[in-house]
């Protein structure tokens, strides 16, 4: 099976094989934490290994390059990997655990930073696609050759959530809320609907709760598409509930769609309304939200626009959804009134509810300089657009953050670059902006400094996010920025390909951190 997958399976399991010799290399430093994670990966690869023979995993091997690589007949089959994918994942951890045993034991990692050390752990949780290629670039040449991390992985890539028939995404969430960090990558839903499983950003938000704060990383020399916007935006992307935890339904035919609600307290009235009366076929869904959850999210967007002392928006439709997006807005001015209110004017900053309509059009005329707090499906299409707004979606921080205050889980705002994963694998050119998820990394790693008072891994991360910017404004970009900067009249010259581009910030965040030690 080795022998015949070759470099597919060598990218499949790269970070399988990278933790478990991290945690080989950690051995001497002791540290027991990333010797038990790595045991469990093994075990996990090992139970995968027992439900195959040889035979089986060769069989797959050869149906995935006959369906799989390019150059061979465009009269393909659906491929037998997506068939029968406990053994496609069997033969995969297979021949991972082969590459595992034929590696020679490697020197333990030299951290070129000495003096930089996390005290507290952090989750990482790996992705799909692309992302997962620069996902070990920017660990590979930005973060572990500086920092000793102790690290939680969790695999959400499409095959370990059908293997685990999504408990994968659950243990997760609930790895975050233990160790308060959670660093993500972009994951993919499932293209053929064999098992079509929730997003695992919005599993992950219902269990933790919160607001996803998301703010344009601006770069001077990546022009805006709205001029008028000197300042930042942050979006508050309220993270629980709505459309994302909908119930959604074809309705086959005619008939009556109710809503009833059935008290728990035997005193109380149950409510039912009938919702429509269809005479043909056609769709229906439900979604609901919880008074907890939104003073929660009033709580974070207050706070955060204090401590930015900038104004705070919170936009609804409570002209139509009256009691729904009403209940928004109420509980919002209460928690203004009731706790805010004073701070608010001692720092000569303001809260007001709007329409999303008249706050769409007052943040395309605005200079910017304010904190918008969305409900979630409105979040998530407005900070597109005011990542678009700023010059791109690949220059865009994403930080959940938690109820409690104090757990927080970054990530990229952009999704697993699938066409250039697609080019990846035909073993074509790319050039994937990395900057998004860089900064997960950077967020993460300094709320997990802010958490431990780790002044050294504070001050590396604003390094890193200082490179990055400074690194572009210079005019070393990838592809799509330089289309930003040149228009379609780009030429190759103009760009750095993905590897070449990552070269460059590892280039710079040396010479960045050794003259912050000359200081």
């Amino acid at each position: 099976a080795l022998d015949l997958i070759g470099g597919l399976i060598r990218r499949r399991f790269r970070d399988i094989k990278f933790n478990c010799q991290i945690a080989v290399n950690d051995a001497d430093r002791g540290s027991r934490a990333n010797i038990d994670n790595a045991e469990t990966v093994a075990s996990a690869v090992q139970l995968q290994v027992d439900l195959v023979t040889n035979a089986e995993a060769d069989e797959i091997a050869k149906a995935i390059l006959q369906n799989s690589l390019p150059g061979k007949s465009t009269q393909r089959r659906a491929p037998v990997w997506r068939q029968s994918g406990h053994l496609y994942n069997a033969a995969l951890a297979a021949a991972a655990a082969a590459i595992m045993k034929s590696q020679p034991t490697q020197q333990p990692v030299r951290h070129e930073y000495d003096a930089l050390r996390s005290r507290g752990a952090v989750v990482e949780i790996q992705g799909d696609e692309m992302t997962r290629i620069i996902w070990d670039l920017i660990k590979e040449k930005l973060i572990l050759p500086f920092v000793d991390l102790d690290i939680h992985f969790f695999d959400l890539g499409i095959q370990n959530r059908d293997a685990t028939n999504d408990q994968v995404t659950v243990d997760c969430a609930y790895a975050i809320m233990q160790h308060n960090v959670g660093i993500k990558r972009a994951a993919g839903v499932r293209v053929w609907p064999e098992q079509m499983w929730r997003s695992p950003n919005g599993t992950i938000r219902n269990i933790l709760g919160g607001t996803v704060f998301r703010e344009a990383i601006i770069c001077r020399n990546v022009p805006r598409l709205v001029p008028g916007w000197s300042k930042s935006i942050v979006i508050g992307r309220h993270a629980f509930g709505d459309q994302y935890k909908a119930t959604d339904f074809v309705v086959p035919g005619p008939g009556k769609l109710e809503i009833k609600w059935t008290p728990d307290v035997p005193d109380q009235a149950p409510i039912q309304h009938q919702v429509f009366h269809f005479t043909n076929p056609g769709v229906a869904l439900a979604m609901y939200n919880t008074d907890a959850s939104i003073k929660d999210f009033a709580h974070s967007s207050f706070r955060l626009a204090l401590d930015k002392k900038w104004p705070l928006y919170l936009s609804t439709k409570n002209t139509i959804l009256k009691k729904y997006d009403g209940r928004f807005k109420d509980i919002f001015q209460e928690v203004y009134q009731a706790e805010y209110k004073a701070a608010y004017e001692a720092a000569g900053i303001w809260y007001e509810h709007r329409l999303i309509d008249d706050m769409v059009a007052y943040a395309m005329k605005s200079e910017g300089g304010f904190v918008w707090a969305c409900k979630n499906y409105d979040g998530d299409v407005q900070s597109d657009s005011i990542a678009q707004g700023f010059g791109s979606l690949g220059l865009m921080t994403s930080v959940l953050v938690c109820p409690d205050g104090k757990t927080i889980e970054a990530e990229a705002a952009h999704g697993t670059v699938t066409r250039h994963y697609r080019m990846h694998q035909r073993g074509e050119e790319t050039s994937t902006n990395p900057i998004a998820s860089i900064f997960a990394w950077t967020r993460g790693l300094a709320h997990r400094a802010k958490l431990d008072s780790n002044a050294a891994l504070a001050h590396f991360c604003q390094t890193l996010e200082r490179v990055c910017i400074e690194t572009i404004e210079a005019g070393h970009m990838t592809k799509d920025l330089a289309l930003c900067v040149k228009g379609s009249g780009v030429q190759r010259s103009d760009y750095l390909n993905t590897f070449e581009f990552m070269d460059k910030l590892a280039e710079n965040l040396r010479a960045g951190l050794a003259d912050s030690a000359k200081i």
